[in-house]
């Protein structure tokens, strides 16, 4: 029997991406692996691991049971969860039509995040924010899991 995947797990691998950093998850084992463009480049250029500093050692094993297994699949990129348009639909979310219309202004131009980040907090909408991000985010996770019929354990409360 093939191990679920932990749906917090792969919410949680959405949550913390970065430009640099990929999230992958075993097909076989369930577990997720996050390796950064660092290690990637370390597996590809074929760098020996005495040359890697101790610190780094184990992200970069993980990265070469990663780069050279079919278990593992990619998780959506940070590009491909659209963080704008999550909080665009946050905003649109708001009834304060107020609220709603200042949200909007804000996230408009160079900034953006900067001064929706100031917003969320100014306006004490930051828990409520959170709250939606997560459950946008698990949103993903489902039709990820579910579109490349991977099973899972909804284990995101």
């Amino acid at each position: 029997m093939v191990p679920k995947a932990s749906l917090k797990a792969v919410v949680d691998e959405l949550d913390s991406l970065m430009d640099q950093r990929h999230a992958y998850l075993n097909k076989r084992t369930g577990q997720t692996a996050s390796i950064s463009d660092e290690e990637i480049d370390i597996v590809e250029g074929g760098e020996p691991l005495d040359d890697v500093p101790d610190w780094q050692r184990e992200a970069v094993d993980i990265a070469r049971g990663v780069l050279h297994s079919d278990d593992y699949l990619e998780l959506p990129t940070k590009f491909e969860v659209h963080d704008y348009a999550i909080i665009e639909r946050f905003c649109l979310s708001q009834n304060d039509l107020h609220l709603r219309n200042s949200l909007l202004d804000l996230i408009r131009g160079s900034g953006a995040f900067a001064r929706f980040k100031d917003a969320i907090h100014e306006f004490d909408i930051g828990q409520a924010w959170y709250q939606f991000r997560r459950a946008a985010y698990r949103e993903i996770a489902v039709d990820w899991l579910e579109a490349n019929e991977i099973p899972y354990l909804d284990d995101d409360k």
